[in-house]
C-alpha cells in the first residue's frame, strides 16, 4: 500500500510593511517661547498697563512699545491689534490682583489688616487699568475673561465677608463700594495731568480704609454696591 503523500508544507506569511506615521510615532512638541519673548512679551503688558491707566484704552502704541523697550514689530508679534493687547493687559491685572487678595488672606491673621494689605498691593497693581472693561466695544463675554473675573471676585468676597464676621469692617458696604473706591483713587482724573498724583495713593487709600472699619462712625446714605450692581450699571 502506498504512503499517503505528505502534504504540502505551509507556504511562509508574506510580512507586510505598515507604514507608520511620523506624527504617530513621535508626538509633536510645543516649543517653549524663548526667554527673551517672554521677558518682551512682559514688559509690554506692564508698559499697558500703566498706559491704560494714564490714557484710557485709546494709549498709543507707539508709546507702549517705546515704554516697553521694544520696537513696534516686536509689539505686534505678541499682540495683533489693540484690542488683543487691551484684552490681555485687563486678564495680566486681574490675575495678579486676584493673588494678592489670595495672598493678603492666607498672609494676615487680622482681616482688616488683610484687607488693607490687598487694597494698597492692588493699588500697586494698577488695578484703574481694568476700567477699559466699563467700554461698549470690549468683549467682557470672552471665557478668559470670564474665568479670570469670577476668580476675582470670588477672592475679594472672601476677604470682605471675612472682615465682617470677625467684627472688624462695618458691614453697611459692599465689595462693589471697595472696588469703586480703590479704582477711583488709584488713577489720576482723566484729562488732567496728574501723573504725579501717585505720591498720594496710598495716603488717600488709608483714609478711606479707617473708614471702613467697624464700629461705623457714620451712617452711608444708599445701599451697598455689589459686584452684580457694577455689572448691570456700568459693564
Amino acid at each position: 500500500m502506498k504512503s499517503p503523500a505528505s502534504a504540502p508544507a505551509a507556504a511562509p506569511a508574506a510580512s507586510v510593511d505598515i507604514a507608520v506615521p511620523a506624527c504617530a510615532a513621535a508626538p509633536t512638541r510645543v516649543p517653549k517661547p524663548r526667554a527673551d519673548a517672554v521677558r518682551n512679551r512682559e514688559r509690554i503688558l506692564v508698559a499697558a498697563r500703566e498706559m491704560l491707566v494714564e490714557s484710557g484704552a485709546e494709549a498709543p502704541l507707539d508709546e507702549i512699545a517705546r515704554r516697553a523697550g521694544v520696537g513696534n514689530a516686536t509689539l505686534y508679534r505678541h499682540f495683533s491689534d489693540r484690542a488683543a493687547l487691551v484684552h490681555h493687559v485687563v486678564l495680566y491685572v486681574m490675575d495678579r490682583v486676584t493673588a494678592q487678595a489670595e495672598d493678603s488672606l492666607a498672609g494676615e491673621a487680622d482681616a482688616f489688616a488683610a484687607l488693607c494689605r490687598f487694597t494698597h498691593a492692588a493699588a500697586d497693581e494698577r488695578i484703574g487699568a481694568l476700567c477699559p472693561m466699563l467700554s461698549g466695544d470690549f468683549d467682557r463675554e470672552h471665557p478668559e475673561l470670564l474665568s479670570a473675573r469670577s476668580a476675582l471676585e470670588e477672592a475679594v468676597e472672601t476677604l470682605v465677608t471675612t472682615g465682617q464676621r470677625a467684627g472688624l469692617l462695618r458691614t453697611d458696604i459692599g465689595v462693589g463700594d471697595l472696588m469703586v473706591a480703590l479704582s477711583q483713587l488709584s488713577r489720576p482724573l482723566p484729562g488732567t495731568d496728574c501723573l504725579g498724583a501717585d505720591r498720594f495713593v496710598h495716603r488717600h487709600l488709608q483714609l478711606f480704609l479707617d473708614g471702613l472699619r467697624a464700629p461705623a462712625r457714620s451712617e452711608l446714605p444708599g445701599t451697598a454696591a455689589t459686584l452684580q450692581d457694577l455689572r448691570r450699571k456700568t459693564m
